[in-house]
């Protein structure tokens, strides 16, 4: 197992140091990450409401149950049968028992919820600063690329702009060169 161990550590050592000097791919994989505790949060919700509907209805299920027995305990004592009301009045209390049983797994449920849609709240929150940052740095990393582009262009292959601004001056340096030849040749021939 160790060479399987130290194998896994390299690798994994490996993939740190790719993704800290690649940044960009860092906050890709968390967004990933980020976009998949999100998908989870939303399945744990919506089957965590599924279990509060299913629960809601055996506790109304359970709340006809004791109607129905409280319902009896009262025409077996008009009766007069006690020995029937005992019954029933025991069957009662351990459908009252079973139902506040049941309403506490609702409320604890209801709470899981709460829970969860907060969770879900603050991963959402995450995922949107993890992408400004992402969409920071792709700006920042275009930005770099096409100045890189315009400097190694720019020091290979000069502008059109440069290149006529450089024979505009090149002409009046042409210009002014000839026009003081010229004096200089009249000055000589004035001599």
């Amino acid at each position: 197992m160790g060479l399987f161990d130290d194998l896994s550590r390299f690798l994994e050592n490996r993939l740190e140091e790719f993704l800290r000097n690649n940044p960009h791919l860092e906050l890709e994989a968390l967004l990933e990450q980020l976009r998949q505790q999100e998908e989870d949060t939303l399945k744990l919700i919506a089957e965590l409401k599924l279990q509060e509907k299913r629960s809601q209805d055996e506790i109304l299920s359970t709340a006809q149950e004791i109607q129905r027995w409280h319902i009896r305990v009262q025409k077996a004592k008009n009766a007069g049968k006690q020995d029937l009301a005992a019954a029933a009045q025991d069957r009662e209390a351990a459908l009252l028992r079973e139902g506040n049983q049941r309403w506490g797994q609702m409320q604890g449920l209801k709470e899981r919820i709460a829970q969860s849609q907060e969770l879900l709240g603050k991963i959402q929150v995450r995922r949107q600063e993890v992408q400004a940052k992402a969409t920071e740095a792709q700006t920042a990393r275009t930005q770099a690329q096409t100045q890189q582009r315009l400097e190694t262009e720019g020091w290979w292959n000069p502008t059109s702009s440069y290149t006529s601004g450089l024979d505009d001056l090149e002409e009046k340096f042409r210009r002014w060169e000839t026009q003081d030849e010229l004096e200089q040749m009249k000055r000589n021939l004035g001599k």
